[in-house]
């Protein structure tokens, strides 16, 4: 489940909820990051404000020279009755036309793949953060593993050396 944390807003002196993706920093290298609107109905704004949503699945896709969010599972709203929406629809994103080139050029590439990050509002606009990313072999995240131990276990023998 996408994990919710709260950020404050200096303008409103609000709380508005941000629905992250954790996984995909674990799983995809990160090369270049884009915000982009998100195209909504009334419903899913209120359900996103609740901080209900899930990006665990999530991807981008180019379908007719427009960028399109696919399988974010945004709950319907439990007070909308007739006028609820479906909880898996693409929805449109909204980027400039020269970064919508760029992310095209680059997607052509072999292994490389747009996935969101989080979800945010910004001055009562929903926006998104996507990321241009190439999936990591499960060597990768053992050398990152690794990497990390060895850091650690180095800062540890330093603090041991001050001390004394």
């Amino acid at each position: 489940m996408a994990k919710k944390t709260e950020n404050t807003s200096k303008s409103a002196g609000k709380f508005t909820p941000t629905i992250t993706n954790k996984k995909a920093r674990f799983e995809f290298e990160l090369l270049e990051k884009f915000e982009a609107g998100l195209v909504l109905v009334g419903t899913e704004v209120k359900t996103l404000r609740q901080g209900k949503a899930n990006l665990e699945e999530a991807f981008a896709r180019i379908r007719d020279d427009e960028l399109y969010l696919m399988g974010c599972n945004i709950p319907i709203y439990e007070y909308g009755n007739i006028a609820n929406h479906d909880p898996l629809r693409p929805r449109k994103l909204l980027v400039h036309r020269r970064e919508m080139k760029k992310i095209q050029t680059k997607l052509t590439q072999k292994g490389y793949t747009l996935v969101p990050l989080r979800i945010y509002f910004v001055h009562g606009l929903a926006k998104i953060e996507i990321a241009l990313a190439q999936g990591k072999t499960h060597g990768d995240k053992r050398q990152k593993v690794k990497d990390r131990e060895m850091t650690r276990d180095i800062s540890r023998a330093m603090q041991k050396k001050f001390r004394r």
